[in-house]
């Protein structure tokens, strides 16, 4: 029954998070600037990493991602979010880990590291290292973004009871 309980969580968490991505993909850019989104589908990456641990908020973060670019995507578009997903999940765990840091943070620096991993892909790609500039405008986008995700965060962590035995 645990396993069915958990498998169930896991599931509504993951199709939580696509609907958030299809909802971010369907809102036109903030600015006019390209890649800069709001980041929806890391808040449930953040509650799930405080309210069940890394594992889950890894398995999460990869179904969504696989599902996003499976459904609304491309090949490229999942090396990017691969990158981006697996950079900002490692550092958002170890910052987690830690204990010194509060989820506006681990969420800042979440939002920053994808912005570094898409343009560590993009530099592969387009074979140079010319676009790293491009990470200034990504950073702040990434804090913005970051910090806008880990207050909703931090107010969710406030009203949701701890995930026990699932």
């Amino acid at each position: 029954m645990r396993q069915t309980k958990r498998l169930a969580l896991y599931g509504m968490l993951a199709a939580l998070a696509l609907v958030l991505s299809y909802i971010e993909a369907m809102v036109p850019a903030f600015f006019a600037v390209p890649g800069m989104k709001l980041g929806l589908t890391n808040l449930v990456v953040l509650v799930a990493l405080y309210r069940m641990g890394s594992k889950p908020a890894v398995v999460i973060n990869f179904v969504r991602i696989g599902l996003t670019a499976m459904l609304f995507g491309t090949v490229v578009s999942l090396w990017y979010s691969l990158a981006g997903g697996l950079l900002s999940g490692a550092v958002m765990i170890l910052l987690k880990k830690t204990g010194k840091f509060q989820p506006v943070t681990v969420s800042v620096a979440g939002g920053v590291m994808h912005n570094v991993g898409q343009i560590l892909v993009a530099m592969a790609i387009m074979q140079t290292s010319a676009i790293a500039w491009y990470l200034l405008v990504l950073w702040v986008s990434g804090i913005v973004a970051g910090a806008v995700i880990g207050l909703l965060g931090s107010w969710m962590l406030k009203r949701l009871p701890e995930v026990h035995e699932v």
